[in-house]
């Protein structure tokens, strides 16, 4: 099956280390990376339950008579055909609506705020509102390019743990690297897990395509972050339960932004993964 990702293309150093980590990522899993260069500063998504307004910070429109120009070098540069994505259908002259029928959209940390926060790992309002309705996975890129050669599953046993399972090991086979599992024991021993993914006929898969699975006490949550290694691609399921929701959507957000720079892919409550 041929997947695509979608790009927001921001035509600065910084938009070039986040486009070099969607290109990364989809050559590492054999999808199709696609730009939508910005004409106007927001857009919007129709998603099947709720409308999103993505209202862009200034520097997406940066020197617009260079952008393509610099996107098409960045695809050269990774040696992948550019395929760049033209919204067909406006709500308003300056407001396009941009198609939800991708299977991956990569964000920065933030669309709506400038650079600075996202530097400290701060996840914006509007991000976290698109990875609350999308139907696909959100890869949130790390502050500057960093190629990832492993996979690292968060998780926490709720229904959005499963998905994020079921898309580590989606990952794992389309990428063939080695895939690590990291589970925090908060209410549940570890037969309970074990149990969870027999039920939900993943025991195989997980046995064929993971090398580790790694399980902590709920005071370990530091130690757990220290130990997933700097150069693997964190798959977690947000709005999930526990701490695991707190990672990215709650208290343990000061936690992550100043100890886990790796790039992420979040699977929301409406994203359906199969394998």
């Amino acid at each position: 099956m041929n997947y695509k990702l979608l790009h927001i293309f921001r035509n600065t150093p910084f938009g070039r280390e986040t486009f070099l980590q969607s290109l990364y990522f989809c050559k590492t899993i054999n999808a199709f990376p696609v730009a939508y260069i910005p004409k106007s500063d927001k857009f919007l998504m129709y998603f099947s339950n709720d409308a999103v307004q993505v209202d862009l910070d200034h520097s997406y429109l940066t020197s617009p008579a260079t952008a393509r120009q610099h996107a098409e070098e960045l695809f050269d540069e990774i040696k992948i055909k550019p395929m760049f994505y033209e919204p067909k259908n406006f709500t308003a002259s300056s407001l396009p609506d941009i198609s939800t029928s991708f299977d991956y959209l990569c964000c920065p940390r933030s669309v709506s705020d400038l650079s600075s926060k996202i530097g400290l790992g701060h996840i914006g309002p509007k991000v976290r509102r698109i990875i609350k309705h999308a139907t696909f996975p959100i890869l949130i890129t790390s502050p500057v390019f960093k190629p990832w050669t492993s996979i690292s599953v968060f998780f926490g046993g709720s229904k959005n743990a499963v998905n994020a399972l079921k898309l580590g090991l989606k990952i794992a086979m389309a990428s063939s690297l080695s895939l690590n599992i990291y589970t925090l024991l908060e209410k549940k021993n570890k037969a309970f897990y074990k149990d969870l993914i027999k039920k939900e006929g993943l025991d195989e898969p997980v046995s064929q395509l993971s090398n580790q699975w790694y399980f902590y006490k709920k005071s370990e949550f530091d130690t757990m972050l220290y130990n997933v290694p700097h150069n693997s691609l964190i798959v977690l399921g947000a709005y999930g339960h526990g701490i695991i929701k707190d990672i990215l959507l709650g208290s343990k957000m000061e936690q992550i932004q100043s100890t886990v720079m790796n790039n992420l892919l979040v699977t929301g409550p409406y994203c359906s993964i199969s394998i």
